[in-house]
C-alpha cells in the first residue's frame, strides 16, 4: 500500500494543466481585451510614424530641394534602424522579457522622433530617423509575440491580426496629419514630427499597465509572478484558481537553432515571405504620395487620395481576422498575397483617378490582410526559448528589403515606368504566397510551443 500512494499521487500531478494550458482554455475576458488595447495602441503608433515619413518625405525634398537619391535614403533610413531593432530586440526579449522591451522601443522611437522636429540639415535628419527604426523594429515582432503568448488558443490568430489592424489606425492618422497639417505651411513637417513624441509618453502607460508572459516568466524561473498573471486571468473569466503542473525542462536553445533541423525549413519560409511582403508593401507605399504627386496630382490631392487608398486596410484586417481561423494561417497568408500581387498589377496599369482608387484600395485590403495573417503565424512556428527571437530575425531579414526597395523606385521608374515597377512588386507578393503555401506549418488551433 505504501508503495501505491506516491504512483497516485504521481499520476494525478501529470493530470494537472500547465499554465500554458490554463491561459490557453479561458474564455475571451477583458483581460483580453486591456492587453489588446495597451499593446494595439502602441502598435498604431509605430504605424503613425512609419507612415509620417511618407508625406514628411515629400515635404521635406521640396522644401530642401532634394534629389530623387536623397529622398529615397530619407525614407529607407530608418527600415537600416529597423532590420537592426528587430533582430536585436528579439533576442532582448526572450532574455529581459516582452512587456520591458516593448515599453523601451515606445520610449525610443518616441524621442527620436520628437527630435527630428528639430533637424537642421539632411544629415541630422538620417541619423536621428535610424534611431527611430531602430525602436521601431523592435516593437513589432515583441508585440505579436505578447500578444500570442497571452491569447486564448482557440483565437490566437485572430487576436494577433485584431493587434495587427492597429496598423491602419496608425497609418490614418499618419494620413490625416499629412492632410491637414503637413502642407499647412513650409515647417509642417515639424509639427507633424513632433507630434511623434506621444510614444514615448505612452511607455509609461505600457510598462505600468501591461502584463507580462507567463510562459516568459516561468521560463525565467519567475514561477510566483507566472501565477499571479493567470490568476489575475483566471479571475476576470470568473473561474476559481487552480493548480499546475510546471513545465517540463527545456533544451538550451540559441538564436542559431532557428537554422536546427527542426525549424530550418519554416525558418527559410517565413523569412522568405518576409523579405517579400517587405520589398512589395514599403516600396509602394511610402512611395505613393510621391509617385501620385509625380503623375500630376498636386501635394493636397496626392495626401487625400493616399487617405482613401489607406481606408480599405480595415476591411482587409477583419477579413483576414475571420479568415485566419477559418481557412487557417497559410492559406489566409497566401490568398491574400495573390490577391495583393494581382491588384499591384492593375495599379501599376492604372491611369484614371477612378482607376488609381479602386486599384490601390484592392492593393491596400489584400496586402493589409496579408500582414494580419503574417504576423499570426510568425511567433506559431517557434518555441517559447526563442519565439521573440524568430519573430525579430524574421522581421529583421525583411527589413532589408524594405531598405532595398524605396532605393529603387526611382531606378526601376527611370528604365522602365510605373508599370513595370508594380508588377515587380507583384512578382514579389506572389512569391512570397508560394513560400508561405509550401515551407511553412499550418497552426491554427495548436497549442504554443512552451520548450
Amino acid at each position: 500500500m505504501p508503495t501505491t500512494t506516491p504512483a497516485v499521487g504521481a499520476t494525478a500531478r501529470e493530470q494537472l494543466p500547465t499554465r500554458p494550458e490554463r491561459m490557453g482554455r479561458l474564455p475571451y475576458t477583458r483581460q483580453h481585451t486591456r492587453v489588446l488595447l495597451g499593446s494595439g495602441t502602441g502598435w498604431a503608433l509605430d504605424a503613425m510614424d512609419v507612415g509620417l515619413i511618407s508625406f514628411v518625405g515629400l515635404a521635406v525634398a521640396t522644401s530642401w530641394d532634394l534629389t530623387r537619391t536623397e529622398q529615397s535614403w530619407l525614407l529607407s533610413i530608418g527600415f537600416v534602424g529597423m532590420a537592426l531593432g528587430a533582430t536585436v530586440g528579439g533576442m532582448l526579449a526572450d532574455r529581459y522579457g516582452r512587456r520591458t522591451v516593448f515599453a523601451l522601443t515606445l520610449l525610443v522611437y518616441g524621442l527620436a522622433t520628437g527630435a527630428s522636429a528639430l533637424a537642421t540639415g539632411l544629415a541630422m535628419l538620417l541619423v536621428l530617423r535610424f534611431v527611430v527604426g531602430i525602436g521601431l523594429g523592435a516593437e513589432l515582432p515583441v508585440a505579436s509575440t505578447l500578444v500570442s503568448e497571452l491569447s486564448p488558443a482557440r483565437i490566437r490568430g485572430r487576436m494577433v491580426v485584431a493587434l495587427e489592424s492597429f496598423w491602419a489606425v496608425g497609418w490614418i492618422l499618419a494620413a490625416l496629419i499629412g492632410f491637414f497639417v503637413v502642407p499647412t505651411s513650409e515647417e509642417g513637417w515639424r509639427w507633424a514630427f513632433a507630434l511623434g513624441v506621444v510614444p514615448a509618453l505612452y511607455a509609461v502607460v505600457v510598462r505600468r499597465g501591461l502584463p507580462e508572459s507567463p510562459l516568459f516568466l516561468e521560463r525565467r524561473g519567475r514561477v510566483e509572478e507566472a501565477e499571479e498573471v493567470v490568476r489575475r486571468f483566471e479571475a476576470s473569466a470568473g473561474l476559481p484558481p487552480q493548480e499546475s503542473r510546471p513545465l517540463p525542462p527545456a533544451p538550451p536553445r540559441t538564436p542559431g537553432a532557428l537554422w536546427g533541423a527542426v525549424y530550418r525549413r519554416r525558418t527559410l519560409g517565413i523569412w522568405l515571405v518576409w523579405f517579400c511582403v517587405n520589398f512589395s508593401y514599403y516600396g509602394a507605399f511610402i512611395w505613393l504620395p510621391t509617385l501620385l504627386y509625380a503623375q500630376g496630382f498636386d501635394l493636397v490631392r496626392s495626401f487625400g487620395y493616399t487617405l482613401v487608398i489607406t481606408l480599405a486596410q480595415l476591411p482587409g484586417y477583419a477579413v483576414a481576422a475571420v479568415l485566419v481561423e477559418v481557412w487557417g494561417r497559410r492559406a489566409t497568408l497566401a490568398t491574400f498575397l495573390v490577391g495583393s500581387g494581382v491588384s499591384a498589377v492593375f495599379f501599376g496599369m492604372a491611369g484614371e483617378v477612378w482607376q488609381i482608387l479602386a486599384a490601390g484600395c484592392a492593393l491596400s485590403f489584400f496586402n493589409l490582410g496579408a500582414w494580419g495573417a503574417l504576423y499570426a503565424i510568425t511567433p506559431e512556428i517557434y518555441p517559447t526559448t526563442v519565439r521573440a527571437s524568430g519573430a525579430g530575425a524574421a522581421a529583421g531579414f525583411g527589413r532589408i528589403a524594405s531598405v532595398a526597395a524605396p532605393l529603387l523606385v526611382p531606378v526601376v521608374l527611370a528604365a522602365w515606368g510605373n508599370a513595370a515597377l508594380f508588377a515587380v512588386f507583384g512578382a514579389s507578393f506572389v512569391l512570397g504566397a508560394a513560400a508561405a503555401w509550401i515551407l511553412l506549418p499550418e497552426q491554427a488551433g495548436d497549442a504554443l510551443d512552451t520548450t
